[in-house]
């Protein structure tokens, strides 16, 4: 059965970083990795308008249901397929992406910790506590750098959307974590001490 590590925090927070040094420290022969981002619920039976209207910050945003499925699945050694998902249209484009069972795997989402079904499903439950406004301060830079977005666009939609779902739906799980990790933390030291925990 594999050992499934559950990083959680707000948009910006540092969990992809996090989740890459842990990978990189144990190996992709060890380790798995599976991102709830890669759940959102296909709205191709909406206009794009209808589309462009949705709380993707909300929970109701994700397929809870087949994520829940596949970590059961990848717990249990199997291996999934991960529905491929276009951030561009809001759909699912009908391919999936492998992912195989190994005896570790790394799960990252904002909303992890919220739906008791999948956070029961975690071995091992890691919560990055970051403030808001460095969190905003990094979805901005990296919004316009690899997004191409406007930055004055991305902090109205921080301010709309993403700061109150995150008041709502992923602090207030902070207490669900086994370990919090704190801003003023070096991610690569917090990595370490994670590996230095399993069992070699």
């Amino acid at each position: 059965m594999a050992t499934l590590y559950g990083i959680c925090g707000g948009s910006g927070a540092g969990k992809t970083t996090l989740a890459v040094e842990l990978i990189r420290r144990l190996g992709t022969d060890r380790v798995s990795a599976l991102a709830f981002d890669a759940y959102y619920r296909d709205l191709s039976h909406i206009s794009m308008e209808e589309r462009m209207q949705v709380n993707y910050d909300h929970p109701d945003s994700l397929d809870n249901e087949l994520f829940a499925q596949h970590l059961s699945a990848l717990r249990a050694g199997h291996s999934i397929e991960v529905p491929e998902y276009d951030f561009a249209t809001h759909t699912r484009t009908g391919a999936t992406i492998p992912v195989e069972a190994r005896e570790i795997v790394v799960v990252e989402g904002i909303l992890l910790f919220c739906f008791p079904g999948i956070h029961e499903l975690l071995d091992h439950a890691l919560f990055i506590d970051v403030p808001e406004d460095i969190r905003l301060e990094r979805r901005v830079r990296r919004d316009v750098a690899e997004r191409g977005r406007d930055a004055d666009d991305v902090r109205r939609q921080f301010a709309e959307f993403v700061a109150p779902m995150h008041n709502e739906h992923v602090q207030p799980f902070r207490a669900r974590a086994h370990r919090v990790v704190s801003v003023d933390e070096d991610l690569q030291a917090v990595a370490g001490e994670v590996v230095n925990g399993l069992p070699s």
